[in-house]
């Protein structure tokens, strides 16, 4: 019987795309590279892994390539862009890994799969697509890209006008079983990159694709469930949560009961467009039988897994 602990491990966009760097393929590298010091610490002790990552810059990258080039190539889809940057960074993540692997020694495969998810043909995102993705633009810019491209957008005040798209709820990875079979035998698994490939059952029971973002640590919190992982790390660009972030009273949180954080996310503590996805996914894990969620920065977790600041939260 496999007694080791399954974990899965959602790197944050800072991760291979660090605010305010160039992102370019080289330093996309450099910063893989340096993310895997974290990955080893997991590997050396001796837990079987599944790796996420997300894809927001490198997606609006690919994004920006296909209007540019839209007179003189075959556009291409979101979904087919989601696809495109998993396969990318998946090898970046991977080719990475093993080569920390190979110098410490270690005999451990790596594989990536692109891995497609199912969401709800009806999910109430679609009728109100709230996900930004893609570059900023002025009024006249964006009235011409919606007329030639046939996009939703929206303002933000002060700032310009964006795409938006659906982000539906992701219900189950389609490939999961391979996925924990992978994991068991001891191979470490890059999948759900950037969210995963958002599809659909028909009628029919046959799957499609639809243009859609699926927000990287709910994926990520779904197929820890569905492989029977006991852990899930969501690792971004803060040792800890707080509540009343970033205002006098501030207090970060060292551990905490599902319960506890559910009425701290209803009082409104962990706003959408930051912390509260990755709360939601904490949430979702445990709710489904996950034994823990720690919530860290890829700094602290380069260190140790032992000690430093992070949030753990418990059933």
């Amino acid at each position: 019987m496999n007694t080791n602990k399954t974990a899965v491990i959602a790197l944050g966009g800072n991760a291979i795309s660090p605010k305010g760097e160039l992102d370019t393929i080289a330093n996309q590298f450099s910063n893989t590279r340096k993310s895997c010091v974290a990955i080893m610490n997991f590997i050396k002790q001796g837990y079987h892994l599944a790796i996420t990552h997300g894809n927001g810059p490198q997606v609006g990258n690919a994004l920006l390539r296909v209007e540019m080039a839209s007179d003189k190539a075959p556009r291409l889809p979101l979904g087919i862009c989601d696809a495109d940057t998993e396969g990318g960074m998946g090898y970046m993540i991977e080719q990475s890994l093993q080569n920390s692997l190979i110098q410490a020694k270690i005999d451990r495969d790596v594989v990536t799969i692109i891995t497609q998810i199912i969401v709800d043909s009806d999910d109430p995102s679609i009728q109100n697509p709230s996900k930004y993705i893609g570059g900023w633009y002025t009024k006249d810019e964006i009235v011409r890209l919606e007329k030639k491209f046939n996009w939703q957008t929206k303002e933000i005040p002060g700032k310009g006008w964006r795409r938006v798209v659906p982000s539906p709820f992701p219900r189950k990875i389609i490939n999961h079983k391979a996925i924990k079979h992978l994991v068991d035998l001891g191979v470490i698994v890059i999948a759900a990159g950037g969210g995963g490939i958002p599809v659909y059952l028909m009628e029919n029971g046959l799957y499609e694709g639809f243009d859609a973002v699926i927000d990287k640590d709910l994926a990520s919190s779904v197929l820890a469930g569905d492989i029977g992982a006991q852990e899930f790390f969501i690792l971004t660009d803060v040792d800890q949560i707080a509540i009343n972030f970033g205002k006098p009273n501030q207090e970060y949180i060292d551990t905490i009961r599902l319960n506890d954080l559910k009425a701290l996310l209803d009082e409104g503590h962990f706003p959408p467009g930051n912390m509260g996805p990755k709360i939601r996914a904490a949430i979702n894990f445990i709710e489904n039988g996950g034994t823990s969620v720690t919530i860290t920065s890829l700094e602290s977790v380069q260190k140790s897994l032992d000690s430093g600041k992070f949030t753990r939260i418990t059933p």
